[in-house]
């Protein structure tokens, strides 16, 4: 069991595959031309199934997959296929684009949910937010999930001024399909030019979800990150994740691996502790784990509170959030 000084108990793994991205959304990879991490320096195959076995060893019994993009790397199938064995409810996060090609292994292995990032209904927008006309593509395949039984959550990052003005839009298509939308404030991170001014905030959320519905509030999970609610008939639920104005570090159970093998005990975390190294040397990696953790900040990483609208972005100590993982 991996507890903190908060005595936190942490059974939840994210485990970013790789830092590349085959779309270029402005809060996550800012800049066109990216120099991606060379292949070598990045958790092989075997690497990640071995690192992952010692977090379930140690209590872990959710995993989820993250990138970048997990699916754009070559081994991604085979990487499903050996965590899946593990005692784990194993979990994906994607961007949409290639979720059909491996729709039959998803199956096969019992992967039964998914996160598919998607920030806007329109085709225009989509391609001004992710650089790329990828758009039918992923309607398509949240369609394909969907009628293949999937359980589809889907992750609206709201900035203010680009898409607030969609989130009934997003919820009027919770109406008759049973998707989980969940829209997450805007997160400051290297590089993607945040500004308190861009946050559209939980409040500001629900407040503009009440111009044209009722809703209930279904609370929030032990753990969960997000605060539920749903329109009385309608067949799905949404979500905030008030990252920003109400943030959920008290019951954190969350551990993040990083494509380059680098252990994250916060996603807003300074430090990292380099576990593929010491892995490739032959050391003791639990060590290294149980030290990480004990240096887990009550919130935030440290670094801010939720008095999100006194921060300032340049004096955050991170990476970008491709290179952590979603």
């Amino acid at each position: 069991m991996i507890k903190d000084t908060y005595n936190r108990v942490h059974n939840y793994l994210r485990i970013s595959l790789t830092d590349h991205c085959n779309l270029r959304c402005f809060y996550c990879m800012p800049e066109e031309e990216y120099d991606f991490a060379p292949a070598g320096k990045l958790m092989q195959a075997h690497e990640v199934e071995t690192l992952a076995k010692i977090f379930v060893e140690q209590g872990v019994d959710k995993i989820r997959l993250t990138g970048g993009e997990p699916l754009v790397r070559k081994d991604a199938g085979a990487i499903i296929r050996s965590l899946s064995k593990l005692p784990v409810e194993l979990t994906i996060t994607t961007n949409g684009t290639r979720i059909h090609e491996f729709t039959g292994l998803l199956q096969e292995t019992g992967v039964r949910s998914l996160n598919v990032s998607l920030d806007t209904l329109h085709r225009d927008k989509f391609l001004q937010m992710t650089r790329r006309d990828q758009f039918d593509r992923v309607m398509q395949n949240i369609r394909m999930l969907l009628d293949a039984g999937f359980h589809v959550k889907l992750n609206v990052v709201v900035t203010k001024g680009m898409n607030d003005n969609e989130i009934n839009d997003f919820i009027a298509w919770t109406k008759d399909e049973p998707l989980d939308v969940r829209f997450i404030e805007f997160m400051p991170f290297s590089g993607n030019r945040w500004s308190s001014d861009k946050v559209f905030s939980w409040q500001e959320i629900l407040q503009r979800a009440a111009e044209a519905y009722d809703m209930i509030p279904l609370g929030r999970d032990h753990h969960g990150t997000a605060k539920k609610y749903q329109v009385p008939g309608h067949a799905g639920t949404f979500a905030v994740i008030s990252t920003m104005s109400e943030p959920f570090c008290g019951d954190c159970n969350r551990l993040r691996l990083t494509a380059d093998g680098k252990m994250k005990n916060c996603l807003f975390s300074k430090s990292e502790t380099d576990l593929l190294s010491a892995l490739r040397r032959g050391e003791d990696v639990l060590s290294l784990i149980e030290q990480n953790i004990l240096n887990k900040a009550k919130e935030l990483g440290g670094q801010f509170t939720k008095d999100f609208e006194h921060i300032h972005a340049g004096s955050i100590h991170n990476r970008s959030m491709i290179t952590i993982g979603g």
